[in-house]
Order: structure tokens, then C-alpha cells, then sequence
């Protein structure tokens, strides 16, 4: 059964805004844009400071606060204070990627946002939801991952792992076909929907379909109040970064491989003897693709 509620953001303060920004309203949301663009210096701020930089009321601010968890205004400021000084012990590399940026900074500043997104993504993801997804994973007969555009890949990632170790999974990025599949689900099957922003409209109705059926559903989202989080049955979250240039969907890509990393080697864990024999005999069937001198 569908969830009837979303899960409550979880990890860094920043984390959690980012993560229910498209669920605020919007005074709420020019609360969080004051937050994201200087901790620091809100957390110097009074409310009454605040609601005046955002254009609204102290009672928004304190709408604000609860919807991330924060259960007043000094609580935020003392959480703001301490991430703030967190992140000043941590180089920073520049931000967004310029037009006029060098090559080198380019690979910097990529490389920063794969690892920030990373990051982020391991401090804030829901073990306990992580592993009913693994259980789930381990006893299903099949398993369908539905990803579209850039979600694809990860799918296809996620598919290739899982048959190594002799689980039944497919990846569909054609929504007809993704439907049909979902349709053909049952009791017991698994079906993981991707997306970053939670909101493709063809995964939402293929995890929709799957649920008729009585499958259970994952969703692998950044944003856990998003319309895909609220069809599954399990959420789980990612923290990646949109910025210029989409390198921000860049990010999101290595976050969302973060998750089905961790995904894979729960599910590996726990038929290891037989995943480590498939492992092996698949190594095997393909070492004479191999240049002779390259292992």
C-alpha cells in the first residue's frame, strides 16, 4: 500500500531545506533563499530581522522552521551557527560553474559538486528505509527499475548489478513498456522508480501501476515531499545540487549512484555466498574479452 504521508527530510540543516523547497509555500520559500544564501549571517539575524530580509511575517518564519524540523527560531540560528562553522573548515571551490572559467576550474569545481553530492547523500539517507528496500530486494521474485532520460542509466546500473548476482531485475525507459511491465507485478515484486525532481510524470505512473498490483514501491528521489515520494512505499533520498550548466543533474546522477551502490552491496550482503559464485562465473564468461596482459 502507497504511503499516505511523506518522509520528514532527515541530515544537515541545508540538506533538509533544499530537500522541501518545491513543497513551501511561497513565503516559505523566500525564507529558505535567505537561509541558503547566508547561513551565517541569519543566524546573527532576529526574526523579526529575517522576515523583513524575506518580504514576510514572523509567523511565516515560524511556519518555516517547522516545516524542517527546527522547532523554533533559536533552535535555527544555533543549527545555523554550527553548520556555518562546520563548512568555513572546509575549502570551498568556487561555486558556480562561470562561462568564463578555465578548463581547470572546471574540473574543480565538477569535481567539488560530485563530491559534495556524495557526501550529503551518505550523512542524510534513512538506513532503516534502506534496509526494508534491501529485504524487499533480497526476496523478490522480480524487480522493475523505471528511469527516463539521465534516470535511465542509473537504472540500467542498477539492473546490470543485480543480475550479476542472480537477481531477476529490468530496466524500462520506454513508458509504454514500462507500464505493461508494471501491470504483470505482484504480491512479493519490487518496482523502483528514479527521479531526481520526483515529478517525471511517466515514473510516478508506472510506481502507480505497480502498486495496483500489489508490488511493493521504492522511490530514489532528491525531494522526499515530491509527488513521486508520496506514491511509494519506501523513499529514498538523495542531497544533490542543482547549478549552471545542469551540473547540478550531473551531481544528481553520482548521488543517485551513491544510493543504489549502497543498495547493491545490502542486497549482495545477504546471499553472499551465492553472489559471490555469480560474481565469479560471470568474471569468467567474459575474461576472453579481455586484451591477453591487461589483467
Amino acid at each position: 500500500m502507497n504511503s499516505t504521508t511523506s518522509p520528514e527530510p532527515t541530515g544537515p540543516l541545508l540538506v533538509r531545506v533544499r530537500a522541501v523547497m518545491p513543497a513551501l509555500a511561497p513565503a516559505e520559500q523566500r525564507v529558505a533563499n535567505a537561509v541558503l544564501a547566508d547561513p551565517g549571517g541569519v543566524a546573527a539575524m532576529t526574526i523579526s530581522e529575517l522576515a523583513e530580509v524575506a518580504s514576510t511575517s514572523e509567523t511565516t518564519v515560524i511556519r518555516f522552521c517547522k516545516q524542517i524540523g527546527v522547532p523554533g527560531y533559536p533552535q535555527l540560528r544555533l543549527q545555523l551557527a554550527a553548520q556555518s562553522a562546520t563548512e568555513s573548515l572546509r575549502p570551498e571551490v568556487g561555486g558556480d560553474i562561470e562561462p568564463g572559467d578555465s578548463l581547470a576550474d572546471v574540473v574543480s569545481k565538477v569535481a567539488f559538486a560530485d563530491e559534495r553530492a556524495v557526501r550529503e547523500t551518505a550523512q542524510q539517507i534513512d538506513v532503516d528505509a534502506l534496509a526494508k528496500v534491501v529485504d524487499a530486494v533480497v526476496k523478490a521474485p522480480r524487480v522493475d527499475l523505471y528511469g527516463f532520460a539521465a534516470s535511465s542509466f542509473v537504472a540500467l546500473d542498477l539492473q546490470q548489478k543485480l543480475h550479476r548476482i542472480r537477481r531477476v531485475a529490468f530496466a524500462w525507459s520506454d513508458v509504454h513498456i514500462a507500464l505493461t511491465s508494471a501491470a504483470l507485478l505482484g504480491e512479493g515484486d519490487v518496482a523502483i522508480g528514479i527521479s531526481h525532481t520526483g515529478t517525471t510524470v511517466e515514473v510516478v505512473e508506472a510506481l502507480e501501476e505497480a502498486a495496483k498490483h500489489g508490488a511493493t514501491t521504492v522511490a530514489v528521489t532528491n525531494f522526499p515531499r515530491s509527488p513521486l515520494a508520496r506514491t511509494a512505499d519506501l523513499v529514498l533520498t538523495t542531497a544533490a545540487r542543482e547549478t549552471t550548466y545542469r551540473s547540478g543533474a550531473m551531481a544528481s546522477r553520482i548521488a543517485q549512484l551513491t544510493v543504489i551502490d549502497c543498495l547493491f552491496i545490502g542486497v549482495a550482503q545477504q546471499v553472499l555466498p551465492d553472489a559471490r559464485k555469480a560474481l565469479e562465473e560471470t568474471a569468467s564468461a567474459v575474461r576472453g574479452h579481455r586484451l591477453k596482459g591487461s589483467e
